[in-house]
């Protein structure tokens, strides 16, 4: 029984090893057929989960996002003064950003800002080191996805927003604009009190050259760059917020963009920020994707980002204050990592490559931007 039963093992053994053999083999002709698809299908679903990091899952997410701004060159009517170089500021505002999406397309979020910002001016003839730091104007925002599409080798995604931001920064800076003059004409001085404009401001104020008004801040026979209404950390106004984001792929190639409009109103002191309108868009190549790696799945990528902003003069009842209109282009690289569903950190760095201001303003030199969101 036994010497029978052994040669049967051996050959249901030998049988089995070529079974498995030849089922391998035609695994890996299929695999070798199928590789290119395979591939495009991983790199899609990669690419596909990196756009839900932000937008398109239920529940909760929470980002802390840096912008460092360094204001270290004077442009008068938009030409770089080579001999005022002793004022400068140090911008950084952190914004803390909790989000919730109800449904795959209408979400909300609430962004906090904390700001700090180191400056020297001149102040009459003396270069002042100061700084202003705190909490700035929360924004409480409702996005929507109107359209996204899936196809063999491509993605697309839209998504709108809008909301509010309200006047929660302070805003003793502004105080500053009060003293703007022209002529025998002045802005009178009020105390910094609580509230939406101040009761009993006059609604205008008319001058025998006109309603503008150039006011440089501190006055002082050095004159300054640098303002309050740059340096105040909230406008003291409810104002409305508007954007769209576009996210469109091919392959391993793509390009995304948003547009963002700010609407003023009247504020404290009766000052007035501009509108304002800002914008961010460009082509990006994704240099690595795995949709499967340590469970999860990653995205790395790289893209040349070209970004603007632009705003009219702001006013204070009604006057125009000439040192306060600007538009700038800038050009710089951005590279965005995910992980899953879950992470996403970004980098990007921008310099000026256009610049065009009203009277005497400081301007960036270069601006840097970080952000981290996780998504629950």
């Amino acid at each position: 029984m036994t010497t029978q039963s052994r040669p049967r093992r051996e050959a249901l053994g030998r049988s089995a090893l070529r079974r498995r053999l030849l089922r391998t083999i035609r695994g890996l002709a299929v695999l070798a057929g199928c590789l290119p698809s395979a591939a495009a299908a991983c790199d899609l679903c990669a690419i596909y989960t990196a756009t839900e990091v932000q937008q398109g899952r239920t529940g909760f997410r929470i980002s802390v996002a840096e912008q460092f701004t360094y204001f270290g060159t004077t442009r008068d009517f938009g030409k770089a003064v080579t001999d005022a170089d002793d004022e400068e500021m140090k911008s950084s505002i952190t914004q803390f950003v909790l989000g919730y999406n109800f449904t795959e397309t209408i979400g909300a979020q609430l962004n906090v800002p904390f700001i700090s910002r180191h400056f020297k001016r001149f102040e009459g003839e003396e270069l002042v080191d100061d700084d202003e730091t705190g909490f700035g104007d929360i924004s409480l925002i409702g996005t929507f996805v109107p359209f996204r599409w899936v196809g063999t080798d491509s993605v697309i995604r839209t998504s709108i927003m809008a909301g509010i931001k309200l006047p929660t920064g302070r805003t003793g800076r502004l105080r500053e604009e009060l003293e703007a003059v022209e002529d025998d004409t002045t802005v009178p001085d009020f105390p910094d009190v609580p509230g939406r404009g101040l009761p009993g401001f006059p609604p205008a104020v008319s001058t025998s050259t006109g309603t503008s008004v150039s006011n440089h801040g501190t006055g002082g026979d050095n004159e300054s760059a640098l303002h309050g209404h740059d340096i105040a950390l909230g406008s003291g106004s409810v104002d409305g917020v508007f954007g769209a984001r576009l996210f469109g792929s091919w392959k391993r190639l793509y390009a995304a963009g948003f547009v963002q409009y700010f609407v003023r109103s009247q504020g404290r002191f009766n000052y007035q920020y501009a509108n304002e309108l800002l914008w961010r868009f460009g082509p990006g190549v994704f240099l690595a994707l795995d949709d499967v790696a340590l469970g999860r799945g990653y995205t790395l990528n790289l893209a040349a980002v070209f970004s603007g902003e632009t705003k009219g003069k702001d006013t204070i009842s009604g006057i125009d204050l000439d040192d306060t209109a600007y538009t700038g282009l800038y050009l710089g690289p951005q590279t965005i990592f995910t992980w899953g569903e879950s992470l996403q950190i970004s980098l990007a760095g921008e310099l000026p490559v256009e610049q065009k201001n009203t009277a005497v303003q400081l301007v960036p030199d270069y601006r840097i931007f970080g952000a981290f969101t996780w998504r629950f």
